[in-house]
């Protein structure tokens, strides 16, 4: 399905079509340096979801036009946000290339892309509509496609985070974390198997250890409470992605503020 659908936008269009719109845009936002910089906090990547794919709608309001990722972007950089993760893939997220470029124009965070990217094309496709950052999934690429991907988002100035779930898929990449350019590449562990949906935050407490540089872990999935983020924190973690919890509250942005056990920012 999203072979077709890259095929369908190369004929819309081409890539010398992308390539000129991307000299055009200004210098990406640094989203290595925003989730990296040392603080006493961990960097939270706060994730815009419309829909999962195996719970649909995640709330009544967010039907039609009355989902506006700018305003979720708002809250999320009035309460702590260090970047932010924006949902493109349509079918199954029920998400929008045109997210990223209203969420920038609403935050001064750098924002990562997150779809099932499997093509170079899309890297260029991703720049051209104001990306700081792209997700990379290893379970979807084979190891040269990766390489290739990799040095094509070093050259267009994105930062890449390179997720795995299995320790086979870490082993795998892990002597890639870094390449072509150490402050371009993170590494996310998905503690959510792709195959049975389940969550569980154990798990990359259980793979850090075959982690080289923890400094550049992003753990993703099934943090919930100030006392999840200290476990990771115990054990050198101090990046989180964090989507599906906060987008399910009435106010995301509360809940963030939560999260991080700061004061929330309403206004």
């Amino acid at each position: 399905m999203k072979s077709r659908e890259v095929a369908e936008a190369k004929a819309r269009a081409p890539l010398g079509e992308l390539e000129a719109l991307v000299a055009q845009e200004e210098p990406p936002r640094n989203f290595f340096r925003a989730v990296t910089r040392k603080s006493d906090r961990p960097a939270v990547i706060a994730e815009i979801k419309r829909r999962s794919p195996s719970a649909g709608l995640i709330r009544p309001e967010y039907d039609g036009d009355g989902f506006r990722p700018e305003d979720i972007a708002r809250a999320y950089f009035r309460n702590g946000a260090s970047a932010i993760s924006c949902l493109t893939d349509e079918n199954f997220f029920g998400g929008h290339l045109s997210y990223i470029r209203r969420v920038k124009e609403a935050v001064p965070l750098p924002v990562i892309r997150k779809d099932f990217l499997i093509d170079p094309y899309q890297l260029w496709e991703s720049r051209a509509h104001g990306a700081d950052a792209v997700l990379l999934i290893a379970e979807c690429l084979t190891e040269s496609q990766i390489v290739d991907m990799l040095i094509l988002a070093q050259q267009l100035q994105l930062t890449v985070l390179l997720e795995v779930h299995s320790m086979e898929n870490l082993l795998r990449v892990r002597p890639h974390i870094g390449f072509p350019h150490p402050a371009y590449c993170l590494l996310g562990i998905n503690n959510r198997d792709l195959t049975t949906m389940t969550v569980d935050l154990g798990h990359t407490l259980r793979l850090v250890d075959i982690v080289d540089d923890r400094s550049v872990l992003v753990s993703e999935s099934g943090i919930k409470t100030p006392d999840d983020l200290k476990r990771l924190k115990d054990e050198g973690v101090r990046i989180v992605l964090v989507g599906e919890h906060l987008m399910r509250q009435p106010s995301p942005g509360r809940a963030l503020a939560e999260l991080l056990g700061t004061e929330p920012v309403d206004r």
